[in-house]
């Protein structure tokens, strides 16, 4: 019995002795994946039109993937409040909302913040703001054409019987099933980047009304609650408002809320073929 509890001891004391060179192995590897940092690199779009006589150039940005977070954003943020304070780019709710950080990165328009960073550092990433749009400043584009677009279709309920100011103060009910014509359209955030992936609008943006705007559009011609179905088609009839669309569907692929702005165009066209041949638009 004396002789056991020997052997116990014994094992307790080099036990006991194991556990700083243990816990020295431990934090000798942790310190070693520390000091090995994973350096990103990113090609920014750059452009001051406050300097006189300045052009678009890229510039060239290098980060550490381990002190940075996951998305595209948030290494923008980093490059902006530790590397160079002068990066101008647009953000705000960061979870894919208000749609502010809308830009082209590695050839796809979608939101930085919903974009997690490429984690390949043989890769350099590479992020312009939306395409063929006039840029304010770096990432930043001029919204101004699209959002004149968006009320042009008078996006909000209009009743015949009723002014404006009037609809606010009472409750129009609506079925379920009348309910459900708006899934997949209400969703849209107007970030804009279906409408800049659409070849149509490039060449034709200052006329054609482009697919966040149509889907808009669409969404107001199916809600059972407005008066003023057949007056919306009519607006869209002429060449460059609805038919410009060639169902490319580059706008379907982009779309970063997975919403589908070419089944609504289309089936808007059939909505106003219908109206066109029997004065009934089709349901």
């Amino acid at each position: 019995m004396a002789s056991s509890s020997k052997a116990l001891v014994r094992l307790l004391s080099r036990s006991n002795a194991l556990v700083p060179f243990v816990q020295g192995r431990f934090a000798s590897a942790a310190a070693a994946t520390q000091a090995q940092p994973q350096m990103k690199k990113f090609k920014i779009y750059r452009y001051d039109p406050d300097k006189p006589g300045s052009k678009p150039y890229m510039q060239e940005y290098e980060i550490d993937l381990n002190k940075c977070g996951t998305m595209v954003l948030d290494a923008l943020i980093k490059i902006k409040n530790e590397v160079d304070a002068t990066l101008t780019f647009r953000r705000s709710c960061r979870e894919g909302i208000c749609g502010s950080c809308a830009m082209n990165i590695n050839g796809a328009n979608t939101l930085a913040c919903l974009c997690p960073i490429d984690t390949d550092t043989g890769k350099t990433s590479k992020i312009y703001p939306l395409p063929h749009m006039y840029v304010v400043k770096d990432l930043v584009p001029d919204m101004n054409n699209f959002y004149a677009q968006y009320k042009s279709i008078e996006p909000y309920l209009k009743k015949k019987d009723m002014g404006e100011e009037d609809i606010g103060k009472i409750s129009l009910k609506q079925s379920p099933k009348d309910r459900e014509k708006l899934d997949g359209m209400y969703e849209c955030i107007l970030c804009a980047c279906c409408s800049t992936s659409c070849p149509s609008y490039w060449w034709n943006g200052d006329k054609y009304l482009g697919p966040a705007v149509l889907m808009q559009a669409y969404r107001w011609v199916m809600d059972s609650r407005d008066d003023f179905k057949q007056e919306r088609l009519e607006k869209l009839r002429d060449e460059w408002s609805l038919f410009r669309c060639h169902t490319i569907q580059n706008c379907t692929k982009t779309c970063p809320k997975g919403l589908n702005p070419s089944a609504a165009i289309a089936e808007m066209k059939r909505l106003l073929i219908g109206y066109e041949s029997t004065g009934i638009p089709r349901q």
